[in-house]
């Protein structure tokens, strides 16, 4: 099978880590797999002037590392950020988009260019993105392949197609793994550090301030792909790994008591299963995997999106129980995920590219969506 990944630029989030696994996967396996992408876009002259008269310093282009590094992948980047059109890809049996700008770019490609497919890792109706125009993916003729059931009853309910595949994320065990222990000596709470608001930043930063009343001697461990900003809260309770090798993640999970993620929305919330994976129970809001994994007083606990005060409650349950009750927690929280696998995970996509190409060849199925495909109405990127 011939299939063709077309990306964002590339960087170090989740979601790329996820299509870099799936495209290694399918290419060991013995497909042929290409990948495009465009740079990241150059910041006009006009805005790194107001970033150095505003005293954010005059912009530099970083260096931008992804999950694609040494992947051994067939990955061309584009000479500067553009739609990706039908020179840039080979033909092949099935094309997939990744992303609601790359949906717009792959709708428009030569049906000789692969099965359309939309790859969808969160619900993308966002006030900073173009929301019409992302509402008007979901509505294309591209096969779905989502990573969570909230995303499958989306496209089912809001966009009326119930033929979408659920191809669930997975954790390797032989990356993300810890002994059996016990509760720490000095209460630890973890959490991914990001300054985008949809990860719920400021509501962690509160319920950490909360706890730490009850519990003087907390210790906070972080890490998180963009340097640490909160200076009034750089005291030696706050430990910030910035950027770790993929293979030291797990020693970060593994020194705590709980996992804390307050996100505002969740495709899918990958760390809350590294971190069950490394025995730590995890408290979440109601986004993503979590709301379909965590069985309250079980393996953790869900709680309602910006409820400080629920998270309260469920991190200091956890943090306050006895070792006997935290260890099940602990155990029940890696029971959760333990037969999850990347091989099964990739198995499934692999079948759902199958299915997107044997769809994709049902000319009446392609034809309902008419309205949208045929009148012209997907703006230019």
């Amino acid at each position: 099978m011939r299939v063709t990944f077309v990306l964002p630029p590339v960087n170090l989030s989740g979601g790329i880590k996820v299509v870099g696994i799936y495209a290694k996967a399918l290419a060991d396996k013995g497909h042929e797999v290409f990948v495009v992408s465009p740079p990241p876009s150059k910041k006009s002259l006009r805005s790194k002037i107001k970033s150095f008269l505003t005293g954010k310093g005059w912009h530099k282009t970083e260096v931008a590392y992804s999950h694609l590094d040494n992947s051994g992948l067939n990955h061309k980047v584009l000479n500067k950020y553009r739609p990706v059109t039908d020179r840039d890809v080979p033909e092949a049996d099935v094309i997939v988009a990744t992303w609601w700008e790359t949906a717009e770019w792959v709708a428009k490609l030569s049906n000789s260019k692969g099965a359309k497919t939309y790859f969808i890792q969160g619900y993308e109706i966002f006030d900073f993105l173009p929301v019409e125009r992302c509402k008007l993916t979901y509505k294309l003729p591209l096969h779905k392949i989502v990573v969570a059931k909230w995303l499958a009853d989306i496209m089912r309910d809001k966009y009326g197609d119930d033929h979408v595949d659920l191809v669930h994320n997975s954790v390797d065990p032989k990356q993300f793994f810890a002994p059996v222990r016990d509760k720490q000596k000095v209460p630890t709470v973890g959490f991914l550090y990001s300054r985008t608001s949809l990860k719920g930043l400021d509501i962690t930063l509160k319920v950490l301030e909360n706890i730490k009343r009850r519990f003087p001697n907390l210790r906070v461990v972080s890490f998180g792909s963009s340097p640490w900003q909160e200076d009034n809260l750089w005291d030696n309770q706050y430990e910030f790994h910035y950027s770790p090798k993929q293979n030291e993640i797990r020693n970060i999970y593994g020194q705590c008591d709980v996992w804390m993620s307050a996100s505002r929305t969740e495709g899918f919330n990958l760390p809350a299963m590294e971190a069950m994976a490394c025995r730590t129970p995890v408290v979440a809001t109601k986004t993503g995997w979590p709301v379909e994994s965590i069985k309250n007083g079980e393996n953790g606990f869900v709680v309602e999106i910006d409820d400080i005060d629920a998270l309260e409650h469920a991190v200091t349950t956890v943090l306050a129980a006895k070792n006997e009750d935290w260890k099940r927690y602990s155990l029940n929280a890696f029971k959760t995920v333990e037969n999850s696998s990347w091989e099964a995970s990739a198995a499934l996509f692999e079948k759902a590219l199958m299915n997107s190409i044997k769809r994709n060849a049902d000319s009446g199925w392609r034809s309902s969506f008419s309205g949208v495909w045929g009148g012209g109405r997907i703006a230019e990127g």
